[in-house]
């Protein structure tokens, strides 16, 4: 399992796969919602993502459908995936926490 930080792409479309299953588009949606517009995938990049995210053991097909002769493939997070995410959401915690009691301090006038 890789322990470094995530990417903020990869955090997100962990994210989005958090809750339920989701399609490619349904993934490229939720996460611009999530970053606040802020990132907004390419469905090539992706795609690319999800085979990464699938050969670390992070996500899965979850199923496939064909709606308007396309097929549609859902992707979902494995618990390893959500295991993943859970770290880098206690990794985040720690570093904003950090920055939080610092900017305390310097508030305070305890930096100069």
């Amino acid at each position: 399992m890789n322990d470094g930080a995530l990417r903020e792409p990869t955090f997100l479309v962990l994210t989005a796969l958090a809750a339920q299953p989701q399609h490619g588009y349904g993934v490229l949606r939720d996460v611009e919602t999530i970053s606040d517009g802020q990132v907004k995938l390419r469905a090539g990049t992706l795609y690319a993502a999800l085979d990464r995210l699938h050969a670390e053991g992070w996500v899965e097909v979850d199923r496939e459908e064909v709606v308007d002769s396309r097929l549609r493939r859902y992707y979902r997070l494995t618990e390893p995936g959500a295991a993943r995410l859970a770290a880098e959401v206690q990794r985040r915690q720690r570093h904003t926490t950090a920055a939080e009691q610092r900017l305390q301090l310097r508030d305070a006038g305890g930096l100069a």
